[in-house]
C-alpha cells in the first residue's frame, strides 16, 4: 500500500475482511510482542507477574481444589500461566500462534523441568486432545474470532474435557468492545515499536458496527524511509451476558457461571473483562 491507498480507503471496513488479526505468527512481530508479554511496566500484552501469581493461585485453589490435574491453555502466550500451574503440580499443554512465545514457553519448561508441552498453532485449527480437567482461554482472546469460529473452538474444548472438567473463559464485556470501536483515530511516531524495528508512523482508526456488535481496529504503518504502508486490522465480536450463555449452550456447555475476576473478587483495574466458567453437558 501507499499513502494514496490510505486516503482512498473504505471508510466503513467489513469486519475481518482486511485482516484476520494482527500478525502474531510473523517472526519479527512475534519477537517484539514477546518483549511486551514479559514487560513488568504494564499489563497490556500480559499481566505483570504479581497479578498472574494471584490469579494462578485462585485457579489452583478454587477451581481445581488444589489437586494436580491436566490443563489446556488456549492462547497461552509465553507460558506465564501454564508454567506457574505446573509448578503447583499440574500437567499443562499450551497452544499459541506466536513462534517467539512458544519458543520462550518451551525453554522455560525445559529449564525448570516442568510438565508442560506446547504447540505453535492456530487454536481454530489445532487438535486439542482429551482428558483435561480444565480448558482455559484468558485475557479477551475469545472475542477476536468470528462467532462461528468461536463456537467451533468451544465445541473442541468441550470434547477435550474429562467428566467433571471445567471451561474457564475471560472474555471482554459488551461495553468494553463497544468502547474500543468508539475510540477516536490517533497516530504515533516511533524509532522502533511493535509493528516495525525501523522508524515509522502508525495511524490507528477504530470502527463500531452497531448492527453486528463488532469493533474493528485498523493500523496503517508508514515506513519513514521508503514511505511504504502496511495495513493490519483486528476485529472483536461483542457479546452481552445472554450472548455468552447462548454461545456456550450451543457449544454443549451447562452450569454457566459469571465471576468478577480471576481472583474471585472485583478487580477495578480490569473493568472490561468478565470471567465465565461452565461444565460440559453429558459428561
Amino acid at each position: 500500500m501507499n499513502l494514496l491507498d490510505v486516503i482512498n480507503r473504505n471508510p466503513d471496513p467489513e469486519p475481518w475482511q482486511e485482516g484476520d488479526n494482527i500478525p502474531w505468527h510473523e517472526p519479527g512481530f512475534s519477537s517484539r510482542m514477546l518483549r511486551e508479554h514479559l514487560s513488568q511496566e504494564h499489563d497490556a500484552a500480559s499481566r505483570r507477574s504479581a497479578k498472574i501469581e494471584r490469579q494462578v493461585s485462585w485457579i489452583h485453589e478454587v477451581l481445581l481444589a488444589g489437586r494436580p490435574t491436566r490443563v489446556l491453555d488456549l492462547g497461552c502466550g509465553p507460558g506465564l500461566y501454564t508454567s506457574r500451574l505446573a509448578e503447583l503440580g499440574h500437567r499443562c499443554h499450551g497452544i499459541d500462534y506466536s513462534p517467539a512465545s512458544i519458543e520462550h514457553a518451551c525453554e522455560l519448561a525445559r529449564s525448570r523441568g516442568l510438565e508442560c508441552t506446547y504447540d505453535q498453532n492456530d487454536v481454530r485449527e489445532a487438535a486439542f486432545g482429551s482428558g483435561y480437567a480444565l480448558v482455559m482461554m484468558l485475557f479477551g482472546e475469545l472475542n477476536v474470532f468470528r462467532r462461528e469460529a468461536a463456537q467451533a473452538t468451544l465445541r473442541k474444548a468441550r470434547e477435550a474435557l474429562e467428566a467433571g472438567g471445567q471451561l474457564l473463559l475471560e472474555p471482554h464485556t459488551f461495553a468494553a468492545v463497544r468502547e474500543i470501536g468508539a475510540q477516536p483515530s490517533s497516530w504515533y511516531a516511533a524509532e522502533t515499536g511493535l509493528f516495525a524495528d525501523t522508524p515509522h508512523l502508525c495511524l490507528q482508526e477504530h470502527h463500531w458496527s452497531e448492527e453486528r456488535s463488532v469493533a474493528t481496529i485498523r493500523y496503517y504503518v508508514l515506513d519513514a524511509e521508503s514511505l511504504k504502508v502496511e495495513r493490519f486490522a483486528q476485529s472483536l465480536q461483542a457479546y452481552r451476558d445472554d450472548g455468552y450463555h447462548e454461545l456456550l449452550r450451543e457449544a454443549g456447555f451447562i452450569n454457566v457461571r459469571f465471576r468478577a475476576s480471576l481472583t474471585g473478587s472485583d478487580d477495578e483495574t480490569e473493568p472490561g473483562l468478565v470471567v465465565v466458567s461452565a461444565a460440559p453437558a453429558n459428561r
